[in-house]
């Protein structure tokens, strides 16, 4: 049964973002994308949840759809947009679900203890303390990423993934990477990576499901058990096998089942599969 989205204008500062929601039956899942991602990167997770999943997805302030939204691009302006969101769709009960940057931003979001919030889903996120490897030369390499189509290719195929990404799903990847404007799109490598929301991330008062890659090479797991697992004490922490930092186009079958579970109330889901493909 294919469940038809349904687009919505939410207001925000200075204009508007479209939302595309489908599903009944919550509590509702808000996906926030990652640093060159859009409301696309989690259709194949979407597409693997119960068909009356409540679902909003969107594109975040600078990318996408709302690659004409003026700044500021900073978090926390990003996280003022994820909450106007949750409200202008009056949403009841609802988990955050950030991947990468999107985790920093969810976790911002939810230290503000917005009404209605019922958990918080981390997958691949970036840590709220920065490594020591977040160097500024680091950073400044990392701005170059999404500088053309061979860049983005060359993240993705020695960075981003640990299983290959073919055909649309790569083109839409790669397409993505590029639709932001140019302040938007410098803003996370050369700022907010760096930023230390710990501070945030202990005000977190409702469960917490972390979800690594097992061969991720930007957000090892190493790295979130050392700079993130400290500071969110109601965590729970899973290993996708064989994933690397780009889980919901690499396992959304793991990643939608590790999300059912949680949104369910399952204290500790089940760890995710091995996945060696998409399916």
């Amino acid at each position: 049964m294919t469940t038809v989205s349904v687009i919505h204008q939410v207001l925000v500062a200075e204009g508007s973002i479209e939302v595309r929601r489908q599903g009944r039956c919550g509590p509702t899942l808000v996906f926030v994308h990652y640093w060159g991602g859009s409301a696309g990167t989690w259709d194949a997770v979407v597409e693997r949840l119960p068909a009356d999943r409540d679902t909003v997805r969107f594109d975040q302030r600078g990318w996408g759809l709302s690659r004409a939204l003026p700044g500021p691009y900073g978090l926390e302006q990003l996280t003022d947009d994820l909450l106007a969101v949750v409200e202008g769709l009056g949403l009841r009960t609802f988990v955050l679900v950030g991947h990468s940057m999107g985790g920093k931003v969810s976790l911002l979001a939810a230290a503000r203890r917005p009404t209605g919030l019922v958990g918080v889903a981390l997958l691949a996120p970036a840590p709220p303390e920065p490594p020591a490897a977040v160097t500024a030369e680091y950073r400044s390499s990392l701005s170059h990423a999404y500088d053309s189509a061979r860049s983005v290719a060359a993240a993705l195929d020695h960075a981003l993934t640990a299983t290959p990404l073919t055909g649309a799903v790569r083109s839409a990847v790669v397409r993505d990477s590029l639709n932001s404007g140019e302040d938007a799109r410098l803003e996370w490598p050369l700022r907010g990576i760096a930023a230390d929301v710990t501070d945030a991330a202990r005000a977190v008062d409702v469960p917490v499901l972390v979800l690594a890659g097992e061969h991720d090479r930007v957000e090892p797991p190493h790295v979130l058990r050392r700079h993130l697992l400290p500071s969110v004490p109601r965590a729970r922490f899973a290993v996708v096998p064989a994933g690397g930092h780009l889980l919901p186009l690499e396992a959304p079958a793991e990643v939608a089942a590790a999300l059912e579970d949680f949104s369910a109330g399952d204290p500790l889901p089940r760890p995710p599969a091995a996945s060696h493909a998409r399916r």
